[in-house]
Formats: structure tokens, C-alpha cells, sequence
């Protein structure tokens, strides 16, 4: 997967939500996007 520079724009993605809804980083456009990634429970990092 390539990397991205500060400033460039994420590529399209679509995911399941908390509750399970799909949602697709387009339908946030305008909107402010926070995107958590955390390790694997019970793991260093």
C-alpha cells in the first residue's frame, strides 16, 4: 500500500461503523474526518 505526504488527500475507502453501517470516506466530504487506528488488544504498541 503506498504511503502518504502531509497534506495529500486519503484515497476512497468504505468501512463498517461501530454499529455495523457501511460508511465511505466520500459521503464525509466537507465534513472533518477523524480515522482511529489502534493494535491489536493485548499487544505492544
Amino acid at each position: 500500500m503506498p504511503s502518504l505526504e502531509a497534506g495529500q488527500a486519503a484515497p476512497d475507502f468504505t468501512v463498517a461503523s461501530h454499529t455495523g453501517e457501511q460508511v465511505s470516506l466520500h459521503e464525509q466530504r466537507g465534513k472533518i474526518v477523524v480515522l482511529f487506528f489502534y493494535p491489536k488488544d493485548d499487544t505492544p504498541g
